[in-house]
């Protein structure tokens, strides 16, 4: 997955200037308030990149632990104590996901999980896969939304991957 870092040129360099403006001996208290204001906005931002960051990493590790290597002590190590299903055909808690995952994955190789979109805006990741169930092929979208370093609420969408399109455009 790429990640579109074409940004950080410009930040450095602004970064730079306002370390070179921050060394003057300019008179203007404003100047300086507006750089320390600046500063914490740019901290503000890289630390909201490094979260998303982590939560995106998280979210793919259980992904791929529980979807892929059928490991459900994935369950435990990853999900809250606390965790909401918003899937109508599964009950609350990790008791029902560890029940549903057993019949599930029952006969089914491990697989390395095709990620097609990984993504995060604050505690919410989503998660766009393609996967094979049988002989069919599904588009599936999971959203998650995370908590104290667990996953603590989740919903999802899966939608059969059709054999003929009425558009030109690929599910993935």
């Amino acid at each position: 997955m790429k990640k579109n870092l074409s940004w950080l040129p410009a930040i450095a360099c602004f970064c730079i200037s306002l370390n070179s403006c921050n060394n003057s001996n300019d008179p203007n208290p404003g100047a300086q308030l507006t750089i320390d204001s600046l500063n914490m906005q740019i901290k503000s931002l890289k630390d909201s990149l490094n979260q998303n960051a982590s939560n995106k990493k998280m979210v793919a590790d259980f992904y791929q632990e529980l979807f892929g290597d059928k490991n459900q002590a994935a369950i435990d190590q990853y999900v809250s104590d606390t965790y909401i299903q918003h899937n109508p055909s599964l009950s609350d808690g990790k008791d029902a996901l560890k029940k549903a995952v057993t019949v599930w994955f029952k006969g089914q190789a491990k697989d390395t999980v095709d990620v097609k979109h990984l993504g995060a805006d604050g505690n919410f990741v989503y998660i766009h896969t393609k996967s094979k169930m049988g002989n069919k092929t599904y588009s599936i979208l999971d959203i998650f939304r995370l908590e104290n370093g667990k996953i603590a609420e989740h919903w999802d969408v899966m939608q059969e991957v059709p054999a003929k399109s009425a558009n030109a455009h690929p599910m993935f």
